[in-house]
């Protein structure tokens, strides 16, 4: 019965037109239907409810539309004006917006403008109601961003055919965009977790598509690190406080690590590896591994101070060649491989507890920079007889 009597008295008093009148307006009627092609959601025949605001001036049309669409098992909030409506949509959210073309103060176009320009409110559907006579007002509010139109006077199977299609677009678009955010933020670990066991600039080539990762480095450091004494120290603490001491270690060299710009390789049982000038190549390669070495010194110094432990740290450094890339299928790590390697950790074994063990070549180079103190010659295995040094303190 309430059906019935809205639909005698909707909008009564725009309903009547001539034939003369009406040929040009079913001719609007089809610019209209042009410019919703692309757009009109197929509708599905079942009940969705949503949140839905009704904006127009006249009373009565707000409160027509309010009980059709509350029956209808909506929660409906009105406006009586454009500015009234753009303060209630900056404090809640909504599903649909019923919009009346022509108001006085602020049109419908106008406040559609100010919703399609707010990033809030921007992806709301708003649903134009008109008259027959006003298509050329509609076709510029389809145009710019109104999902659909209502005419006056309106049938409710239609109101209710075109909320539920615009409804159900707005979930499948809200699902599409939460699916789409998930899979950004997949893709954000899975670089996350690959920035962690792989330098950035070989994660933009895999990223890029690369193949296999494999680099010859022409001149690079190489960096060994040990903690002398830690067997013992942890011999008797549990498994978390062994692990415990290892990370406050080794998250401490990770840090200057970052912060002078070289690359942490690995880390094997107490010892860790980096490399200066790989993947990315740089002429002061040697003086930065020689920098961050003290550094590193300095900071097991203070760990052991804060936690009362007996450790100390040997550092091992050469230069020279290497060969750099990717290896494994389902568990990457990138690897260098050479002579120079295998000498920085000769360099490393045959050293002493918190000194720099450096080769000639780093000798050579550091020389004006640091204070280079020689060792003597050692037989170094697969090297043979070598003059190595202790790197001081620098002098600048």
């Amino acid at each position: 019965m309430l059906d019935r009597i809205d639909a005698l008295v909707a909008f009564s008093g725009e309903t009547s037109f001539d034939q003369a009148q009406a040929e040009p307006n079913f001719a609007d009627a089809s610019r209209v239907l042009d410019a919703l092609r692309h757009s009109q959601p197929v509708a599905v025949h079942r009940s969705i409810a949503g949140q839905i605001l009704v904006i127009d001036d006249n009373a009565s049309n707000r409160d027509l539309l309010a009980r059709q669409l509350t029956r209808d098992g909506h929660a409906v909030e009105i406006a009586a004006s454009g500015m009234e409506a753009l303060g209630i949509v900056a404090e809640r959210a909504f599903d649909l917006i019923l919009l009346d073309v022509l108001m006085p103060e602020m049109s419908g176009y106008e406040v559609l403008s100010r919703l399609k320009h707010e990033r809030r409110t921007a992806d709301i559907p708003v649903i134009m109601i008109s008259a027959l006579d006003e298509m050329e007002s509609i076709v510029h509010c389809i145009e710019a961003g109104a999902v659909d139109y209502l005419p006056k006077p309106f049938a409710p199977a239609l109101l209710r055919a075109r909320i539920r299609a615009s409804l159900e677009n707005k979930l499948l678009r809200d699902r599409e965009r939460a699916m789409m955010e998930e899979i950004r933020l997949a893709k954000e670990r899975n670089e996350t977790l690959l920035l962690s066991i792989l330098p950035k600039a070989v994660v933009e080539r895999i990223n890029g598509g690369a193949g296999m990762v494999a680099d010859h480095i022409p001149e690079a450091t190489i960096l060994f690190a040990d903690i002398v004494n830690f067997t013992p120290f942890t011999a008797k603490l549990s498994p978390s406080d062994v692990v415990g001491v290892l990370n406050r270690v080794f998250s401490a060299f990770d840090r200057l690590v970052e912060q002078f710009g070289a690359e942490k390789i690995k880390t094997i049982g107490d010892g860790y590896m980096v490399a200066v000038g790989i993947p990315e190549p740089r002429d002061d390669h040697a003086e930065v591994a020689a920098r961050l070495a003290l550094a590193m010194l300095t900071s097991l110094a203070d760990i052991r101070n804060e936690l009362g432990a007996p450790i100390q740290l040997r550092i091992g450094l050469h230069a020279g060649p290497a060969v750099a890339g990717v290896i494994g299928e389902r568990k990457f790590a990138y690897d260098i491989w050479g002579t120079t390697v295998n000498i920085a950790s000769r360099m490393e074994s045959h050293g002493i507890p918190d000194r720099v063990h450096v080769t000639k070549v780093i000798a050579d180079r550091l020389d004006n920079v640091f204070r280079i103190v020689p060792r003597g010659a050692l037989e170094v295995k697969g090297a043979g007889l070598m003059e190595t040094f202790f790197l001081e303190d620098a002098m600048k």
